[in-house]
Protein backbone atom coordinates (compact mmCIF):
# COMPACT_ATOMS: atom_id res chain seq x y z
CA UNK A 1 0.00 0.00 0.00
CA UNK A 2 2.86 2.35 0.87
CA UNK A 3 4.44 1.70 -2.53
CA UNK A 4 1.17 2.59 -4.33
CA UNK A 5 0.92 5.92 -2.43
CA UNK A 6 4.52 6.82 -3.24
CA UNK A 7 4.00 5.92 -6.90
CA UNK A 8 0.81 8.03 -6.96
CA UNK A 9 2.61 11.04 -5.47
CA UNK A 10 5.46 10.68 -8.00
CA UNK A 11 3.02 10.46 -10.92
CA UNK A 12 1.11 13.52 -9.69
CA UNK A 13 4.34 15.50 -9.26
CA UNK A 14 5.42 14.50 -12.76
CA UNK A 15 2.08 15.54 -14.23
CA UNK A 16 2.22 18.92 -12.48
CA UNK A 17 5.77 19.61 -13.67
CA UNK A 18 4.77 18.81 -17.26
CA UNK A 19 1.75 21.09 -17.05
CA UNK A 20 3.70 24.27 -16.27
CA UNK A 21 7.38 25.07 -16.10
CA UNK A 22 8.46 28.22 -14.29
CA UNK A 23 11.74 29.72 -15.53
CA UNK A 24 13.47 32.63 -13.85
CA UNK A 25 14.62 35.58 -15.93
CA UNK A 26 18.37 35.95 -16.36
CA UNK A 27 18.70 39.60 -15.31
CA UNK A 28 22.31 39.80 -16.52
CA UNK A 29 21.29 38.96 -20.10
CA UNK A 30 17.89 40.68 -20.22
CA UNK A 31 17.53 44.34 -21.17
CA UNK A 32 14.97 47.10 -21.57
CA UNK A 33 15.77 50.06 -23.82
CA UNK A 34 13.57 53.15 -23.88
CA UNK A 35 12.94 55.93 -26.40
CA UNK A 36 11.12 59.16 -25.59
CA UNK A 37 10.24 61.64 -28.32
CA UNK A 38 9.76 65.38 -28.17
CA UNK A 39 9.41 68.15 -30.71
CA UNK A 40 12.75 68.39 -32.46
CA UNK A 41 14.31 65.17 -31.16
CA UNK A 42 14.34 62.20 -28.87
CA UNK A 43 16.24 60.62 -26.00
CA UNK A 44 17.19 56.98 -25.47
CA UNK A 45 18.44 54.89 -22.61
CA UNK A 46 18.02 51.73 -20.60
CA UNK A 47 16.39 50.23 -17.53
CA UNK A 48 17.65 47.08 -15.81
CA UNK A 49 15.41 44.10 -15.23
CA UNK A 50 15.39 43.48 -11.47
CA UNK A 51 13.62 40.11 -11.37
CA UNK A 52 10.94 38.01 -12.91
CA UNK A 53 9.89 34.70 -14.37
CA UNK A 54 7.88 33.18 -17.19
CA UNK A 55 5.66 30.16 -16.79
CA UNK A 56 5.49 28.03 -19.92
CA UNK A 57 2.81 25.40 -20.44
CA UNK A 58 2.58 23.27 -23.59
CA UNK A 59 4.58 25.80 -25.61
CA UNK A 60 2.54 28.82 -24.48
CA UNK A 61 3.25 31.38 -21.81
CA UNK A 62 0.82 30.65 -19.01
CA UNK A 63 1.95 33.40 -16.66
CA UNK A 64 4.83 35.51 -15.59
CA UNK A 65 6.09 38.83 -14.33
CA UNK A 66 8.89 41.21 -15.29
CA UNK A 67 10.03 43.72 -12.66
CA UNK A 68 12.13 46.71 -13.74
CA UNK A 69 14.47 48.62 -11.43
CA UNK A 70 13.49 52.25 -12.06
CA UNK A 71 16.52 53.49 -10.07
CA UNK A 72 18.70 51.99 -12.82
CA UNK A 73 17.31 54.23 -15.58
CA UNK A 74 20.08 55.60 -17.83
CA UNK A 75 20.45 57.86 -20.84
CA UNK A 76 22.53 56.76 -23.83
CA UNK A 77 22.31 59.67 -26.28
CA UNK A 78 23.65 62.63 -24.27
CA UNK A 79 27.46 62.53 -24.30
CA UNK A 80 27.97 65.54 -22.01
CA UNK A 81 28.14 64.04 -18.49
CA UNK A 82 26.44 67.06 -16.90
CA UNK A 83 23.46 67.09 -19.25
CA UNK A 84 23.23 63.31 -19.02
CA UNK A 85 23.07 63.39 -15.21
CA UNK A 86 20.58 66.25 -15.30
CA UNK A 87 18.22 64.31 -17.59
CA UNK A 88 18.53 61.07 -15.62
CA UNK A 89 17.89 62.97 -12.37
CA UNK A 90 14.82 64.57 -13.91
CA UNK A 91 13.52 61.19 -15.14
CA UNK A 92 13.92 59.81 -11.61
CA UNK A 93 12.11 62.81 -10.05
CA UNK A 94 8.40 63.09 -9.33
CA UNK A 95 8.00 64.99 -12.64
CA UNK A 96 8.46 61.64 -14.39
CA UNK A 97 8.80 58.27 -12.60
CA UNK A 98 9.17 59.22 -8.91
CA UNK A 99 11.64 56.42 -8.26
CA UNK A 100 12.14 57.27 -4.59
CA UNK A 101 8.50 56.39 -3.90
CA UNK A 102 8.10 53.92 -6.81
CA UNK A 103 11.45 52.09 -7.21
CA UNK A 104 10.04 49.38 -9.49
CA UNK A 105 7.65 49.02 -12.41
CA UNK A 106 6.21 45.68 -13.45
CA UNK A 107 4.34 43.80 -16.14
CA UNK A 108 2.29 40.81 -14.97
CA UNK A 109 1.03 38.36 -17.60
CA UNK A 110 -2.65 37.44 -17.28
CA UNK A 111 -3.10 35.51 -20.53
CA UNK A 112 -1.36 34.73 -23.81
CA UNK A 113 -2.01 33.29 -27.22
CA UNK A 114 -0.20 30.17 -28.45
CA UNK A 115 3.02 30.71 -30.36
CA UNK A 116 2.64 30.53 -34.14
CA UNK A 117 5.80 30.94 -36.23
CA UNK A 118 7.63 32.08 -33.08
CA UNK A 119 5.11 34.86 -32.29
CA UNK A 120 2.42 35.29 -29.67
CA UNK A 121 0.45 38.02 -27.93
CA UNK A 122 0.65 38.61 -24.19
CA UNK A 123 -2.03 40.42 -22.24
CA UNK A 124 -1.38 41.67 -18.76
CA UNK A 125 -1.18 44.52 -16.33
CA UNK A 126 1.54 47.15 -16.55
CA UNK A 127 2.19 49.09 -13.33
CA UNK A 128 4.18 52.35 -13.31
CA UNK A 129 4.16 54.88 -10.44
CA UNK A 130 1.61 52.75 -8.59
CA UNK A 131 -0.91 53.06 -11.44
CA UNK A 132 -1.95 49.97 -13.42
CA UNK A 133 -3.33 49.54 -16.93
CA UNK A 134 -4.26 46.47 -18.95
CA UNK A 135 -2.15 46.13 -22.10
CA UNK A 136 -1.39 43.65 -24.86
CA UNK A 137 1.96 43.21 -26.56
CA UNK A 138 3.22 41.02 -29.39
CA UNK A 139 6.30 38.95 -28.57
CA UNK A 140 8.73 36.94 -30.63
CA UNK A 141 10.56 33.89 -29.27
CA UNK A 142 14.12 33.30 -30.46
CA UNK A 143 15.91 30.42 -28.71
CA UNK A 144 15.62 31.20 -24.98
CA UNK A 145 14.93 34.94 -25.54
CA UNK A 146 11.62 36.76 -25.84
CA UNK A 147 11.56 40.09 -27.72
CA UNK A 148 8.85 42.75 -27.62
CA UNK A 149 8.29 46.39 -28.38
CA UNK A 150 5.83 48.08 -26.07
CA UNK A 151 4.36 51.52 -26.74
CA UNK A 152 3.35 53.02 -23.40
CA UNK A 153 0.99 55.98 -22.95
CA UNK A 154 2.60 57.70 -19.97
CA UNK A 155 -0.48 59.83 -19.30
CA UNK A 156 -2.23 56.67 -18.03
CA UNK A 157 0.45 56.37 -15.33
CA UNK A 158 0.39 59.99 -14.12
CA UNK A 159 3.72 60.85 -15.79
CA UNK A 160 2.74 64.46 -16.49
CA UNK A 161 5.84 66.52 -17.26
CA UNK A 162 5.61 68.16 -20.71
CA UNK A 163 2.43 66.24 -21.56
CA UNK A 164 -0.18 67.95 -23.73
CA UNK A 165 -2.72 65.66 -22.04
CA UNK A 166 -2.30 67.68 -18.85
CA UNK A 167 -1.01 71.10 -19.97
CA UNK A 168 -2.31 73.38 -22.74
CA UNK A 169 0.38 76.03 -23.22
CA UNK A 170 3.56 73.99 -23.79
CA UNK A 171 4.18 75.11 -27.36
CA UNK A 172 7.37 73.49 -28.67
CA UNK A 173 8.18 72.03 -25.22
CA UNK A 174 5.72 69.14 -25.65
CA UNK A 175 7.05 65.66 -24.93
CA UNK A 176 5.11 62.84 -26.60
CA UNK A 177 2.83 60.89 -24.28
CA UNK A 178 3.90 57.66 -25.98
CA UNK A 179 7.31 56.26 -25.09
CA UNK A 180 8.71 53.01 -26.47
CA UNK A 181 10.21 50.10 -24.55
CA UNK A 182 12.26 47.58 -26.54
CA UNK A 183 12.39 44.50 -24.33
CA UNK A 184 14.67 41.46 -24.45
CA UNK A 185 13.96 38.81 -21.83
CA UNK A 186 16.34 35.87 -21.52
CA UNK A 187 15.52 32.89 -19.35
CA UNK A 188 18.00 30.97 -17.21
Amino acid sequence: MKRVKVLGVLLLAGALSVSAQKSEIDVTKSAVSWTGNKIGGSHTGGIKVKSGYLEVKKGSIAGGEVVMDMNSITNSDLKDAGYNQKLVGHLKSDDFFGVEKFPTSAFKVTKATRFANGKATLTGVLTIKGKSDKISVDITKKDNAYLAQLKVDRSKFDVRYGSKSFFDSLGDKVIDDIFVLDIRIVLK
